[in-house]
């Protein structure tokens, strides 16, 4: 299935090009959170995956965070050029929005209370133990808490 151009390997889920907010946070010593906005695919079957895959120590999360927020955590996608393409980075990476102009620092949260309060559709915390937490907010459900929801085994390839 495509999402990006590529194959989520190990789902059955067709992806369309649709954003589904997402907030990505890492868990500080004093228990606050800092965190940015992810606005494409922000389901645990893509994003969980990826994070797992791709930023999996305290310092790939770090470096994430420290970018501010983005479109998408992985892709070899660029911005569309003054010729409305889009042209292929060498690498996979994050698409930031301040690669096109925009000041969108991480958010920092007291607690996680706060983060969860203040958050999108999902939300993601790299806790103080190495792990990914997943938490689905039920943000159009008002009958419904925040809930911590499975993220998908296998390695998300590109």
């Amino acid at each position: 299935m495509p999402y990006n151009n590529k194959v989520i390997k190990g789902t059955h889920h067709t992806f369309l090009n649709m954003g589904t907010r997402s907030r990505i946070g890492i868990q500080l010593s004093d228990d606050s959170i800092l965190s940015v906005y992810h606005h494409w695919d922000g389901y645990p079957s893509w994003l969980g995956r990826a994070l797992k895959t791709h930023y999996n120590t305290q310092e790939k999360v770090a470096e994430l965070i420290d970018g501010g927020d983005m479109s998408v955590c992985w892709t070899d996608d660029t911005w569309r050029n003054a010729d409305g393409k889009i042209e292929k980075k060498a690498e996979y990476g994050p698409q930031y929005y301040s690669q096109r102009g925009e000041d969108c620092p991480p958010r920092l949260d007291k607690n996680i209370v706060e983060y969860l309060a203040n958050g999108e559709e999902y939300a993601y915390i790299f806790n103080r133990k190495g792990d990914w937490v997943a938490v689905d907010r039920h943000e159009f459900e008002d009958d419904k808490d925040p809930e911590i929801v499975p993220i998908p085994e296998g390695a998300l390839e590109t």
